[in-house]
């Protein structure tokens, strides 16, 4: 087909021209197995059934789109967090692309990362060469101040030994004996992308402290260190150092990549930005503490920093809503000796202000959700707090004591006893959840608008509509730069929450004549 250069089209007017439709339609006629619309219908409709449901749960050896990634993706986003450090994954190609479109694509932005591009001879011999020859061209063409090397599942099922690969460079001269090369196994046929991010963390701070305790003692630099775990939303760095400088309060955020994922368009690439730098690193065993923002996810970590730091790192909830914000604000004002100041205060009782406000909107509000374990028990207790009810609550890569826990925190709610948890389950499973027990909205990544489509696919009032709130997010703009921690945090996903609520309310009120007695002004 033949455009009009004043008059270019985008594929969406474009692919519903007469010509597209008769080429597509041809295309099926003749060149796919083509079932009847009938038949379509026929097993479509019977997915959508309580007996399907039952068949679905029973599963076992097959994922049908899930609700995680695997773990050398978590390992790529920990390492960016660091300053001047270039993130190595010892595998092949195609891998690291898919880990940096993964990114591009929910960032918008250039994502730094390389691999050593192991192939078939690698895969059977294994691929020290690769390594050596990696370090030493990474080194020398991208010049970072440190690398940080995980692993693809090739390079961990034929058992690549990093530790004996790293040493060897450094001993034949690929690097410098002194260059820094912390690296972490990260199989991606267990755990997930959180669990990437808990091993190479601990790597890190491994590599750097570990065998240089001798004059480290635990307070004397006086801050507070702060390990996010793997965090996509750059607003909730900010948030964190906002209120802990309002509060006068010394601290480090271990694993920054706040400045490196959102950097400005003003001319100049910047492959590197911001970041922890290896001097703080060195320093955060003499904190007086460190705090794990998502405990669920970094049990690692969790043990390294209370075994060889010997920080008590106390159990903290996902600063996530009103009690879990107050909870840990209390708790840095604790360790810290500072008190929390007005400015908080008053944020918190703005907060408190809009939950008022909307409250008649959201209560018996009927959610379902999913998401890595700390978000979905944040977002959780935070729905409570608005009196809505997560009523099909998801997560695909927690643990049998973070259910229990979950079912605990449900226990203290009224608007919690109605609620199930799913451990181990992916997207295909929430789609039979929606259907057979009908919540009013699905709160989870761009996935989750698949099955919105086939929710409205069986009938406008079956639809359960999609709020954006997680990750990844591909086709949305610029969400990964709002806050979900903290009282800012709260505010915002309040205002998501409730004006989804209200926009649903217009749809099914706007027909004249019909339903439009509710379409109202004023809300």
């Amino acid at each position: 087909m033949s455009q009009d250069v004043e008059d270019i089209k985008p594929s969406y007017p474009l692919f519903r021209e007469q010509e597209y439709r008769d080429t597509l339609a041809n295309k099926r006629d003749n060149f796919e197995e083509k079932h009847p619309q009938e038949k379509i219908d026929e097993v479509f409709q019977w997915t959508t059934t309580e007996e399907y449901k039952e068949l679905n749960f029973q599963r076992e050896a097959l994922t049908v789109n899930p609700a995680k990634a695997c773990q050398p993706l978590g390992s790529v986003l920990c390492s960016l967090g660091f300053e001047n450090t270039m993130p190595y994954v010892h595998g092949s190609q195609g891998c690291v692309a898919y880990f940096r479109t993964y990114f591009n694509r929910h960032f918008k932005e250039p994502i730094s990362c390389v691999s050593d591009s192991m192939t078939e001879d690698a895969a059977v011999f294994g691929g020290q060469q690769n390594m050596k020859d990696g370090l030493e061209n990474c080194m020398k063409v991208y010049k970072p101040d440190m690398i940080a090397v995980s692993t693809t599942c090739m390079a961990e099922v034929i058992g690549d030994d990093l530790n004996a690969f790293i040493n060897n460079s450094k001993n034949e001269g690929h690097v410098p004996q002194d260059y820094p090369v912390p690296f972490a196994h990260t199989p991606s046929f267990v755990g997930s992308h959180t669990t990437g991010w808990d091993n190479m963390f601990e790597g890190i701070i491994r590599y750097f402290t570990l065998n240089y305790m001798e004059d480290k003692e635990v307070g004397s630099n006086g801050q507070i260190n702060i390990v996010p775990g793997f965090e996509t939303y750059l607003g909730n760095y900010r948030v964190i150092k906002r209120m802990l400088n309002e509060m006068d309060v010394p601290f480090k955020l271990l694993s920054d990549p706040e400045e490196v994922l959102d950097t400005p368009a003003d001319g100049q690439f910047r492959m590197y930005s911001g970041g922890t730098t290896q001097d703080e690193v060195r320093d955060a065993p003499n904190a007086k503490d460190t705090l794990l923002l998502q405990a669920w996810q970094l049990v690692k970590t969790e043990k390294f920093v209370r075994n060889t730091w010997k920080h008590e790192a106390p159990r903290i909830n996902i600063p996530m809503g009103l009690e879990w914000t107050d909870e840990f604000l209390m708790k840095v004002s604790e360790i810290s000796g500072q008190p929390i100041p007005d400015s908080l205060a008053k944020e918190r009782g703005r907060l408190v202000d809009m939950m008022t406000d909307s409250h008649a909107w959201m209560h018996g509000k009927k959610f379902a959700l999913w998401g890595d374990p700390d978000f979905v028990m944040g977002m959780s207790k935070f729905l409570m707090e608005l009196g809505a009810e997560p009523t099909h609550i998801l997560c695909h890569n927690a643990n049998k004591r973070w259910k229990k826990a979950m079912e605990a925190i449900l226990a203290t709610s009224p608007y919690g006893s109605n609620s199930e948890v799913h451990l181990g389950k992916d997207l295909w499973h929430m789609r039979s959840l929606v259907f057979t027990n009908k919540p009013d909205f699905m709160i989870g990544n761009s996935y989750g608008k698949f099955i919105q489509r086939d929710t409205l696919y069986k009938g406008e009032e079956h639809e359960v509509p999609l709020i954006r709130i997680g990750f990844p997010i591909f086709d949305r703009h610029h969400l990964h730069r709002q806050t979900t921690m903290g009282y800012e945090g709260a505010m915002q996903m309040l205002t998501t929450l409730v004006n989804a609520v209200l926009e649903r309310l217009d749809d099914e009120t706007r027909g004249m004549q019909t339903t439009d007695y509710n379409y109202d002004l004023v809300r």
